[in-house]
């Protein structure tokens, strides 16, 4: 039990960190998760409910709101029926994130996931699957959408045409570009 509330303890002081670097710097000095490997960012300020059962391998970037599911209570719902003849067990399973892995915001990973090498999880998905390496994802439920070679490409020929974002200065440029665009 004493475990229990440190843990508790600890999700609480990660919601309150408001920077999402010191943040990840939390959550690596306080070993939240199974594993994480080197550069790991993590921005979410809700942990999952059992985080010992999610790995991070090198390179992971999990933006804001996404969730990590790693159990169902449907067992509870179930086993407090009238007349039931069977009682249903606690389901709950392993997420694990390979090697340069972007996690797009408000993304959702159900329990007994793996996500591959290389691989980008479009916002908003729902991650239902295995997801395999060299592959980029969106939608619910996800669906590869291109290899990772694919977006890097056309990553490459974007930045061309980006400016980055840095003072008002350039704040003003891209609202220029903006309606640019629209027109």
């Amino acid at each position: 039990m004493r475990r229990y509330k440190k843990d508790q303890l600890k999700k609480i002081r990660i919601y309150l960190i408001l920077d999402s670097m010191k943040r990840t710097k939390y959550i690596i000095k306080h070993d939240i998760f199974k594993e994480v490997g080197k550069n790991f960012f993590f921005q979410p300020r809700k942990i999952p409910a059992d985080p010992k059962l999610i790995k991070f391998h090198n390179n992971v970037v999990v933006t804001s709101g996404v969730l990590f599911i790693t159990h169902d209570v449907t067992d509870f719902m179930l086993n407090n029926r009238e007349n039931i003849d069977h009682f249903y067990k606690y389901n709950s399973g392993c997420i694990e994130v390979m090697n340069n892995v972007f996690i797009g915001s408000n993304s959702i990973i159900l329990p007994n996931i793996k996500i591959g090498n290389n691989v980008i999880i479009g916002a908003g998905s729902v991650v239902t699957k295995d997801v395999p390496d060299n592959s980029v994802i969106a939608g619910n439920p996800a669906k590869i959408i291109c290899s990772f070679d694919d977006y890097i490409n056309k990553r490459k020929q974007k930045d061309e045409n980006l400016v980055e974002y840095t003072n008002e200065e350039t704040e003003n440029k891209l609202w220029e570009q903006f309606y640019k665009n629209k027109d």
